[in-house]
């Protein structure tokens, strides 16, 4: 995500204070500790590696229960795990729920795949004897994550992985450091020492678990992401990197032009835009943009913005001082269209904007900027807008907004992005159905749903000859 504010290689040298602290409340420390260190890092990896074998022959039902454990252990502690999201990564209460219960569903759902099949038997091209295919544990999982989702993405990567035998180690970002140690802590109570570790800091951290594991899964910053890739590639280590989006919502004529922008509304500014799924771009089609621009107007002045702790609250804080000076700074030589509300107090607040008239090449069309604000563009009809949504170098997801499906099944086609969603936000995932994107938005296969176990692990064939 090429303009994140920070990503999961931002952090403290070696055994420098590597400091978490409230975005609401910038002076309230959520933890303070000191940053490992490489060899602390690689050390963690190794243990991960010598408890691996016991973790796959421990077999398909003690891994299947311990993740239901896991998920029992995330459903008690929802309350806690909510409050401290809120705190420490600003989330808004309503969303921090959201994600723990979520959480939760994530490692229920990854307890059964242990008993799904490991392989395949085939008969042979000639002569009697038998083939068969079989997949294994890559051995240590690597895992990158970044501070906007602490619970779910950690939990999205690291459930599968241990699932079909992996251990992991994982490297939160600086920012989420105190949510992934509260995970850790339930984790660590349903496995075998060694199978599950996170390692704290940044890039040195990072940098040192990528060139220990043997699986690595990542999700931040382009920039991070392709250092990630470049590296785990050079050993031959499978590597997922999601990393962004510069996501369009394309609304038609015959849509329902109230529940657009209210759909659009609240993925431009939910959680202050901070999502990779955030739209940052509204294209409306032909007669569609005055309605449209009146009832996105009207949506972003009505949505809740301020405290993170309050149930109401829709936008609350900007992750950083760094982020809200690089939203101030995206609207450069921008005519704003409409504001909402704004908050004076001692957090990143920023208020949901949307631009309009904006010239080609500004960097609100070729950037993520990582906070709440979108552009709009008019489209002559379908066909231009989908070569407005695809002119930028990121294809994650796109949302399509229309009464009726028969013009848009054929343009459908035509979007380059990974995920199309139809009347419905551009953000949003079903963790049991691939996630991922095209061109900058990933490298590698998707993640989530039952297409993961496959990047989790390596494909053998047997031959059984009598």
């Amino acid at each position: 995500m090429t303009a994140k504010p920070t990503s999961p290689f931002a952090a403290a040298e070696p055994g420098n204070p590597l400091v978490s602290v409230n975005p609401a409340d910038p002076a309230d420390v959520v933890t303070e500790i000191a940053a490992p260190g490489a060899p602390a890092a690689v050390a963690a990896v190794e243990r991960a590696r010598a408890a691996q074998p016991g973790w796959v022959r421990a077999g398909a039902a003690a891994r299947s229960a311990a993740l239901g454990a896991v998920a029992s252990a995330v459903e008690a502690g929802a309350a806690e795990l909510a409050a401290l999201a809120v705190r420490e990564t600003g989330k808004p209460l309503a969303e921090a729920r959201a994600e723990v219960a979520r959480t939760a569903a994530i490692w229920r759902y990854y307890a059964q795949a242990p008993y799904e099949p490991a392989g395949t038997v085939h008969e042979t091209a000639a002569g009697p004897g038998l083939l068969l295919t079989r997949r294994r544990p890559h051995g240590v999982a690597g895992l990158i994550t970044p501070w906007n989702f602490p619970f779910a993405i950690p939990a999205w990567k690291a459930a599968p992985a241990l699932a079909v035998g992996n251990t992991v180690v994982l490297k939160p970002a600086p920012e989420a450091t105190a949510c992934a140690r509260r995970l850790a802590a339930l984790v660590q109570a349903a496995v075998p020492e060694g199978v599950f570790t996170v390692v704290a800091g940044g890039t040195t951290e990072g940098a040192a678990v990528v060139s220990a594991a043997d699986v690595v899964s990542f999700t931040g910053s382009t920039a991070a992401g392709g250092t990630v890739a470049r590296a785990a590639a050079a050993r031959g280590v499978p590597v997922q990197a999601e990393t962004g989006g510069l996501n369009a919502a394309i609304v038609l004529p015959d849509a329902d032009i109230g529940r657009a922008a209210a759909h659009i509304a609240a993925a431009l500014a939910g959680y202050a835009g901070q999502k990779c799924t955030a739209t940052s771009r509204v294209i409306a089609v032909g007669t569609a943009l005055d309605p449209l621009r009146e009832a996105l107007a009207e949506a972003l002045r009505a949505l809740p913005v301020g405290d993170p702790g309050d149930p109401a609250t829709v936008c609350g804080p900007l992750i950083s001082g760094r982020a809200r000076d690089r939203f101030g700074q995206s609207l450069s030589g921008v005519p704003v269209l409409a504001a909402g509300g704004a908050v004076d107090g001692p957090g990143w607040y920023a208020a949901p904007t949307l631009a309009e008239k904006v010239p080609d090449g500004h960097p609100l069309l070729t950037e993520e900027v990582f906070a709440p604000v979108a552009a709009l563009l008019p489209a002559d009809d379908l066909r231009h807008a989908v070569r407005i949504s695809n002119a930028v170098p990121y294809g994650l997801v796109t949302s399509v907004h229309t009464a009726g499906l028969e013009a848009v099944l054929e343009g459908l086609d035509h979007l380059d992005t990974g995920m199309i969603r139809i009347n419905a936000p551009s953000t949003g995932a079903d963790f049991h159905v691939p996630f991922g994107g095209t061109k900058a938005s990933g490298h590698g296969p998707r993640e989530q749903g039952r297409a993961v176990l496959d990047f989790y692990t390596s494909g053998r064939t047997y031959t059984l000859a009598p």
